[in-house]
C-alpha cells in the first residue's frame, strides 16, 4: 500500500473519530441538560452516536490493517 493511500485512511480514522466525539456530546448534552423533557429525542440522537462510532471503528480497522500490511 502507498504512503498516500495510507495517510488518506489515517485521515480518514481521525475525521470519523471527531465525528463521534461530536455525537457523543450531543448525546450527553441531552442526556445532562435536556431529559425527560427532550425524550422524544433519545432514540435518534443515540442512533446518530452509534452510527458515528461504528463508522469510527470500520475506518480504524481499515487503517490497521493497511497499517499492518505495510510493515
Amino acid at each position: 500500500m502507498d504512503q498516500d493511500t495510507l495517510k488518506q485512511l489515517e485521515k480518514d480514522v481521525k475525521k470519523t473519530k471527531r465525528l463521534a466525539g461530536e455525537a457523543a456530546m450531543e448525546l450527553h448534552d441531552l442526556i445532562e441538560d435536556r431529559l425527560p423533557d427532550a425524550y422524544l429525542e433519545l432514540m435518534a440522537t443515540a442512533q446518530k452516536t452509534f452510527d458515528a462510532c461504528q463508522a469510527w471503528d470500520q475506518a480504524n480497522q481499515k487503517f490497521q490493517a493497511a497499517s499492518r500490511a505495510t510493515v
